[in-house]
Parts: C-alpha cells; structure tokens; sequence
C-alpha cells in the first residue's frame, strides 16, 4: 500500500503575510542606512563625547567633557544665510540643520566675568591667557576641524548654555544630541593659525543693555551673536586684522539681554579689544544705535598711560573707552568714576604682575599663576561670580594649550596640556 505523501500547501495569508513582512525590513534598514548617511557626522560626533573629569560639588566643580566635532556644523551655511540677529534665529538655524527640525535645540547666555591677558614668553612665544569667571556648570573642550578652507581650533563651552543642568552631569543621548549645538558657543578658543579670542561681560548702560546694532549699510554682510562671532573668528581667520575686517562687515547682537566686549590675539603679537559703544555709561542705553571701537595694542595709549606704554593688553569687565564712567570730567571724582568699572581691582592686580616683568612670563606656567593669582575662588568677590570655572592659557606661536579645572593649579588630574599640530 502507497503512502500518500503529498505536501500541505501553507495558507495563502502567510506567504501574504511574510511578503509584507520583508518589504517593511527592507524598508526599515534603508531608513537606517539613510539616516547612518544623512546624520553621519552628527552620529560621530556624539560617539566620541566624554567625560574628563567628574563634579565634586564640595569645590562647586562642574564636570568636563570633551567632544571631537564631525563634519563641519553648517557654519558656512549659516554665513551664507546672513547669519542671526536674535539667540531665538540661532536656535531656529540649529534646529534645522543639525537635527533636520526633528529635535529642538537650545543656546542660552547669563551674566559672566572673567580676566584675560596677552604676553611674551623670553624665547618670543606669543600668550593669551583667560580665567572664565561664572558659577559651578559644566564645561566642554571642543575641537573642530571643519575643513573646505576653515581651520582647526580648540575651544572652550559653557554646556549650561546649552540648557544642560548646572548640578547634573551631561548623560543620555538626547542631552548629548543638544550639545551638537557646543560649536556655535564658544567662550575662548585658539585655532591652528595661531589666532585666539575671549569673550568678557562688559555691563554697559545704566540697566545693562545688550548690543543690538541695525545698520543699513551697503557693506553689510549679515548678523551675528556674541559666541557665532567667536567661532566665526576661529574657523575664518589667521590674524588679528583678518578677524577685525570680517567682523566690521557684520551687525552685532549680544545675546540674553547682557553686554560684552572682547579681546583677540594672533602669533604675530598683534591683538585688540573690540568694544561696541554709544555714549557714556549713563547714555549707553540703546543697543540699536552702538559702533565698533577696536582698542589695538599698539595705539591704546588713548585709553590710559599704563595702557599706552605697554605692548600687551589685558582686560575685566568695564569698558576702557576714554570717559565712559565720567572720570575725563574736571570735576568728576576719579574713585567714584573706578568704583564703578566692574573687575577694575583684577585689571589693577593684572596690570601689577605684567608691569613687574614688561608684559614678560617665564613660560605657560608663570602666565597660569597670573591667573591663579585672580581666581575667584580665592580673590575678594566683587559680584556673584564666586568661582573660576577654567583658567587656559594659549600659546599662539606653537598653537599649544595648557587647560586648569576649577581652579586646581598645579594638579595633575586637572591640567590638560596639548598641541593643536599632535589633534589635528
């Protein structure tokens, strides 16, 4: 007797079912592959965020990361749109061409102080040194190498300025997509030409205001912010005059409703402090109507005889501009007119140890202990930036970086030292 061995056919539904099935995978693995494509640099940027150092809240020590930028962040994309007039339009430009719009990103300023210098080192080595003075916050070391003519730098960010909490470390992976935005932040930087800059709080008007240019003029370029001017400086120029040309082609617009002025440095010894003014400290109450004022090292006797005498520069919180405070009054009271320039006692202490050796520092450790020497942590405050959050000193002609935690001179587990040229 022949067994019957005919095969069950499986029910048509499942062969439906199974089709349906390998068309979705299909489709899955192309919207991964095409998003690996599409947000590649993105992908690699967040991959390689980590941590340097922990918080310890008994010092109000904030973390430090360190992220290593992918790609080159749009930044030529958002010159070429002109740039942003508003924290609000930055944010928008993130937003879109970071996460495609499908993640809201975020960039926030407050009220900062900080010190800064430039120096000489005996072999001819150009120095910018700078304590960032804030609260306990997390800090990132930010390096960028954008390519397509733009240079590689280093930089230093203020994640809370990213919206990152001030007393949590930076953990997840959506708080990590949002410090995508660190590039558009920077504080301070130096990149491979040798060129640096700083960022400082500079409490103009009588209510502090905020600058806010609107020209029309026919040279006009675009807009800018405070930190967007910064990495505009880092990737785009070499020198001091480059970054002063470019900047003047674009409105300025300080961001949260605070003031700044800056400093710049480059490896040929030039530097400036730019500041934007209009009127007097008791006049300067319209941010729309404010001018560039560029301060160089080598024609500031204009703003004082210490000033004019010395080859390097240095710079707090108040604006140097001739009369701002009322003390080129006849009658004016001159300690009444410094009682009233915010961080005037750090710039005197500064101006002190540089004068003592010609604006000479022995190596990148002496120009450290000028700024030890201000840390807020120690220093007699003078407002409500009790701590500095980092003190960096760059040396221009080698484009070497010597970075301190928290005020934590001399450890070792707090002090980064590294070359641009080893980075890149």
């Amino acid at each position: 007797m022949r067994e019957n061995t005919a095969k069950r056919r499986s029910p048509k539904w499942v062969k439906i079912v199974a089709i349906v099935l390998c068309a979705i995978l299909i489709v899955l693995c192309a919207l991964v592959g095409a998003a690996a494509v599409v947000w590649r640099h993105e992908i690699g940027t967040v991959s390689n965020f980590k941590k340097l150092i922990d918080r310890d809240d008994s010092h109000s020590d904030g973390a430090v990361y360190r992220m290593d930028v992918s790609g080159d962040f749009y930044f030529d994309d958002f010159l070429a749109q002109g740039g942003a007039s508003s924290d609000e339009e930055l944010i928008g430009f993130i937003t879109d061409s970071i996460t495609r719009g499908l993640i809201d990103m975020t960039i926030e300023q407050s009220e900062i102080a900080c010190s800064a210098f430039t120096a000489v080192t005996p072999e001819g080595d150009r120095i910018f040194a700078r304590n960032y003075d804030f609260a306990q916050t997390n800090t990132a070391l930010v390096f960028t190498e954008p390519g397509n003519g733009r240079y590689a730098s280093v930089s230093t960010v203020d994640l809370q300025f990213l919206g990152m909490d001030a007393d949590k470390d930076v953990e997840g992976l959506m708080n990590k997509i949002t410090c995508l935005a660190a590039p558009y932040a920077p504080l301070d930087g130096v990149n491979e030409k040798g060129l640096s800059c700083g960022i400082f709080m500079s409490y103009q008007g009588n209510e502090t205001v905020a600058t806010d240019q609107q020209t029309d003029r026919e040279d006009k370029k675009g807009d800018i912010t405070s930190t967007t001017m910064m990495r505009m400086i880092l990737d785009y120029c070499a020198t001091v005059e480059d970054a002063v040309k470019m900047i003047e082609q674009y409105d300025m617009h300080d961001s949260a409703q605070t003031s700044f002025h800056y400093m710049i440095a480059d490896a040929t010894g030039a530097s400036a402090i730019l500041e934007w003014t209009y009127g007097t400290d008791l006049t300067d109450n319209d941010g729309t109507k404010r001018e560039l004022n560029v301060i160089w090292n080598d024609d500031d006797a204009r703003i004082g005889s210490r000033e004019g005498a010395a080859d390097y520069q240095w710079i707090t919180n108040f604006i140097l501009q001739p009369g701002y405070y009322g003390e080129d009054d006849p009658d004016a009271d001159t300690d009444a007119a410094d009682a009233l320039k915010p961080g005037y006692d750090r710039y005197l202490h500064i101006y002190e140890q540089l004068s003592a050796t010609d604006g000479v520092v022995a190596d990148e450790q002496a120009a450290m202990d000028i700024l030890a020497s201000v840390g807020r942590r120690s220093w007699n405050n003078d407002d409500s930036n009790g701590i500095t959050v980092h003190s960096v000193v760059y040396n221009l002609t080698k484009q070497t970086v010597m970075w301190v935690a928290n005020e934590h001179y001399g450890e070792e587990a707090y002090t980064f030292e590294f070359s641009l040229a080893d980075k890149f």
